[in-house]
C-alpha cells in the first residue's frame, strides 16, 4: 500500500530545500571574501602552511590533496584543480601562491592538460608569508572543520589587498562574481594613497587592470571610472603581435586573458573556410617551453596591420572582460567599486592589526606578571629555597610560596618551575631587568591600539615593503581608447550592389548587378515562382520570417553570389530549419527603420517597429517574431505609414491607414482588431492599397468592411478615425 501524496506549497518547498542550498553556494563556495579567497583556496593554502611547505622542500601534489581533504570534503579532483590554478606553472595569476614543479597545463590553452598529482610537486610560494605571517596571533577567527576534528581560519590575515591582485570568477545561485587582477606595485601605492586621502584619484596610481597573459588593455576613461566606482562595467583586451617581414607571417605571443589559443585558431580557420578572410594561407600553434606562440602565414602583398584589424573584430584576439566585483562582506554579498573594496580591506586589515596588538599586549602582560613575581623572590632567595626544602608534600610548594611572598598562583608556579641551577641572584636580576622594557613595550602597544593614525601607519609601512619585495613590472600594456582605430565595415566586407530573389519553394538568390546585366531568364525549380525581389547592398541584412514565429537574420555578405542560371541557396539547409518550418516572407534592411505589419485570421493587425529586430548581439535567430494567438495570414514591410487593404473570406474588403495602429516594440504583440469577422469567416489577404481598393476606406475601425460594389456597411460602437 502506497502512502497518499502530500500537498505542499511550492514556495514552502523552495524555502525549506532550495534556499539553504543557494545560501551555502553563495557564502561557502562561489563568492570570494575580502581576503581574496574562496573557501576552497583558503583550505588548500592553510593545509600547505600547516604541512610546513612555506619554508620546507616541495612535496608531491597527491600528498597535499590528501591532507586538504581533512578540511575540504569535495573530492581529490576538485582540490587538485583548485591547486593547479594557483601554481606558477599554470600562469593564471600575476602572483602565484604555489611554487610548482611538473606539468600543470597552461591557463591560455584548453588542450594542454595538467599531469596527475602523483607526478607533480608543490610548495608555498614566498609571497604566502604575507598570508600567514600573523595567523598564529589571533588575527582571524577559527572554526571547526566539517567533522569537528580540526580548526581552520575563516579568513587569512593578508597584508596586501590580494582580492584585487588575483583574478577571481565565481557563479553562485542567482548571482556571480568576476574580479579582474591589478598590478601589485600599483595597487599597494594606490592603497597607501587611499589611506592618506580617501578622496584621492585612484586612476592616477592604478590606471588599469593587469593580467598574467599580457597583451593590451584598451582604456576608456568613462567606463574605467564607472568600474572603479560601481564595480560593474567592461573593458576590452587585445592580443599583441609582431610582423615577421622575412617570413611574411604574424606572430602572436600574448593574448587576452579571457580566451584560449584553440578558440582563436579554430575561429580563424572557420573564417578562412567561409571565404571571409582570404589573406591567410596557414595558422598554427607553435607554443613550446619558451611560451605561447600562434603563427599566421600570409599571402604575398598582405597588409598585416589591416588584417589584424579584421581579426581583432572577428575573433577573440580582441575580447572583453565584464567586471562584477561581488565580494562577501561579513557573510553578505556586496557589489563594490575599487574604492569601496579598498575601504573594506583597510577596515579588515586594521582590525587584524588591532587583534595582533591585543594578542601581543596579553602575552607581554602575562610575561610581565610572572617576572614581577620573580622580582619578589629577589628580596629573599634563601627564604624561597627554605620554603621549598621544608615543604613535605609536592602539592604544597605552590601554596607555601604564595603565602610566603604574597604572590598569586601563576607567579608561584613560574617560580616553582625554575631549575635549581638558576636560583642565583645573577639570573634573577637579569630576568627581572626585563620588566621595565616589557612595561614600556606594553605602554607603546596600548598607545598604538588607541591611535587609528598609528595603525594606518603600520599598514602603509607593510604595503611599501611588500611592493618593494614582490612588485613586478606591468604585463598588460595600456592603450587609450581614442588611440585605437576601429575596424570599419569597409575593412571587413566588400560593398557592391546586388539583386535578391526569394521564391515560394524557399530558395534565395544573390546576384551582383554586373552579373545580372548579362543574364538571361532566371532559373527556377519546376512550378516554383518568385515571391519577392529587391535591390540591396552586399553589406545589408535580410530578415527571413518563418511560419513558426521565428525570424532569421542573414547577412547578405555571408550568402554566396550566384548566377541567374543557378537555383541559389536552399534556405532550410542554410538556416537549419525543421521539417515543418518554411520561410514565408523576406525583407532587406540596413538601418532597421520602418514597420512590419502582421495580419492574422481573426482580423487583428500587429504593427511592430523594425528596430525591435536589430539586437545588439547580432543573433541569427529570434523567437516570437510575431504573435501566435491566431494563425498568420500575411506579412508586409512598410518604410512609413501608408494605407493597406484587407480581404476576408466572406468577400468583404477594408482599406484603412496604418497610422491608426500604434507601433509596438514588443515583437510578440497580438495586434489590434481592425476588421470584424463574421462567424465562420477569417481574414484571407493583406496588401498595399491600390486605386481599385482605395474606395473601400472606412472612417472607423474596427470595421466589418464592404462588399464590392455594395452600399457601405457600418457597425455601432466604432472608433472614429477622422
Amino acid at each position: 500500500m502506497t502512502n497518499p501524496p502530500i500537498d505542499q506549497r511550492i514556495t514552502d518547498t523552495l524555502e525549506k530545500n532550495y534556499m539553504p542550498y543557494a545560501m551555502s553556494v553563495i557564502i561557502s563556495r562561489a563568492i570570494p571574501e575580502i581576503d581574496g579567497f574562496k573557501p576552497s583556496h583558503r583550505k588548500l593554502l592553510y593545509t600547505m602552511y600547516k604541512m610546513g611547505l612555506l619554508t620546507g622542500a616541495k612535496t608531491k601534489s597527491a600528498n597535499v590533496v590528501g591532507q586538504t581533504m581533512k578540511l575540504n570534503p569535495h573530492g581529490d579532483a576538485a582540490i587538485y584543480e583548485t591547486m593547479v590554478r594557483l601554481t606558477t606553472g599554470n600562469e593564471a595569476l600575476l602572483h602565484p601562491f604555489v611554487d610548482s614543479k611538473g606539468n600543470f597545463g597552461k591557463h591560455f590553452s584548453s588542450y594542454m592538460a595538467y599531469a596527475a598529482p602523483r607526478y607533480t610537486e608543490v610548495k608555498l610560494d614566498g609571497i604566502c608569508a604575507e598570508l600567514f605571517g600573523e595567523i598564529d596571533k589571533d588575527t582571524v577567527d577559527f572554526v571547526d572543520n566539517y567533522d569537528g576534528t580540526m580548526q581552520e581560519p575563516t579568513m587569512l590575515p593578508v597584508t596586501f589587498p590580494s582580492v584585487l591582485v588575483s583574478p577571481n570568477q565565481g557563479i553562485a545561485v542567482g548571482m556571480a562574481s568576476n574580479i579582474c587582477s591589478f598590478n601589485l606595485t600599483e595597487l599597494c601605492e594606490t592603497t597607501v594613497q587611499y589611506l592618506k586621502n580617501e578622496n584621492c584619484n585612484l586612476r592616477e596610481t592604478l590606471p588599469a587592470p593587469d593580467f598574467s597573459t599580457g597583451g593590451y588593455v584598451i582604456v576608456n576613461a568613462a567606463e574605467m571610472d564607472k568600474i572603479y566606482e560601481t564595480g560593474r562595467g567592461s573593458f576590452r583586451l587585445r592580443a599583441k603581435y609582431v610582423y615577421d617581414k622575412q617570413n611574411n607571417c604574424i606572430e602572436i605571443k600574448e593574448i587576452p586573458y579571457t580566451t584560449k589559443t584553440e578558440v582563436i585558431i579554430d575561429r580563424v580557420a572557420e573564417l578562412i573556410k567561409g571565404n571571409k578572410i582570404r589573406e591567410i594561407t596557414d595558422i598554427r600553434d607553435e607554443t613550446d617551453l619558451s611560451g605561447l606562440k600562434i603563427t599566421i602565414d600570409l599571402k604575398r602583398g598582405t597588409d598585416a596591420d589591416k588584417l589584424m584589424k579584421k581579426l581583432y573584430k572577428m575573433t577573440s584576439l580582441e575580447d572583453s572582460f565584464s567586471c562584477n566585483f561581488n565580494i562577501l562582506i561579513n557573510g553578505s554579498p556586496r557589489v563594490m567599486g575599487v574604492r569601496e573594496i579598498l575601504q573594506q580591506w583597510t577596515l579588515f586589515r586594521m582590525e587584524c592589526i588591532r587583534r595582533r596588538i591585543r594578542f601581543d599586549i596579553q602575552n607581554k602582560s602575562d610575561k610581565l606578571h610572572l617576572l614581577l613575581g620573580l622580582k619578589m623572590i629577589l628580596l629573599d632567595i634563601d627564604k624561597a629555597i627554605r620554603i621549598v626544602r621544608e615543604t613535605e608534600a609536592d602539592e604544597l610548594v605552590v601554596p607555601n610560596l604564595m603565602e610566603g611572598f604574597e604572590i598569586d598562583r601563576l607567579q608561584a608556579e613560574f617560580v616553582a618551575e625554575i631549575k635549581l641551577r638558576n636560583l642565583n641572584k645573577q639570573y634573577i636580576i637579569k630576568r627581572t631587568a626585563e620588566t621595565d622594557a616589557l612595561a614600556d613595550e606594553i605602554q607603546n602597544l596600548k598607545a598604538t591600539l588607541e591611535s587609528e593614525k598609528a595603525i594606518k601607519k603600520l599598514v602603509i609601512e607593510s604595503l611599501q615593503k611588500i611592493a618593494k619585495k614582490y612588485g613586478k613590472e606591468r604585463k598588460t600594456q595600456i592603450i587609450a581608447g581614442e588611440d585605437v582605430e576601429p575596424c570599419t565595415e569597409s575593412d571587413e566586407v566588400e560593398d557592391y550592389n546586388v539583386k535578391i530573389f526569394f521564391t515560394r519553394d524557399n530558395y534565395l538568390k544573390k546576384i551582383s548587378l554586373v552579373s545580372l546585366r548579362s543574364a538571361s531568364e532566371q532559373k527556377l525549380k519546376e512550378d516554383d515562382v518568385i515571391l519577392t525581389q529587391f535591390d540591396a547592398s552586399n553589406r545589408w541584412d535580410v530578415l527571413l520570417f518563418s511560419n513558426m514565429q521565428n525570424v532569421y537574420k542573414l547577412r547578405l555578405c555571408e550568402v554566396q553570389d550566384c548566377k541567374a542560371s543557378a537555383l541559389g541557396e536552399f534556405l532550410p539547409n542554410l538556416l537549419g530549419l525543421s521539417a515543418e518550418e518554411r520561410i514565408v516572407y523576406a525583407v532587406p534592411t540596413d538601418k532597421y527603420t520602418g514597420y512590419m505589419l502582421f495580419g492574422f485570421e481573426n482580423g487583428k493587425i500587429a504593427k511592430t517597429e523594425m528596430a525591435s529586430y536589430a539586437t545588439k548581439l547580432n543573433r541569427k535567430k529570434l523567437q516570437n517574431a510575431y504573435g501566435g494567438a491566431s494563425p498568420l495570414v500575411s506579412i508586409l514591410f512598410i518604410e512609413e505609414d501608408t494605407e493597406i487593404t484587407l480581404f476576408s473570406t466572406s468577400g468583404k474588403i477594408l482599406t484603412f491607414p496604418t497610422a491608426a495602429i500604434q507601433p509596438k516594440s514588443t515583437r510578440g504583440t497580438q495586434g489590434v482588431q481592425v476588421m470584424k469577422m463574421r462567424k465562420g469567416h477569417t481574414l484571407s489577404a493583406m496588401q498595399l492599397t491600390t486605386e481599385e481598393t482605395a474606395q473601400y476606406k472606412s472612417r472607423n475601425i474596427p470595421s466589418g468592411g464592404y462588399y464590392p460594389a455594395t452600399e457601405e456597411e457600418t457597425d455601432d460602437g466604432q472608433l472614429s478615425l477622422f
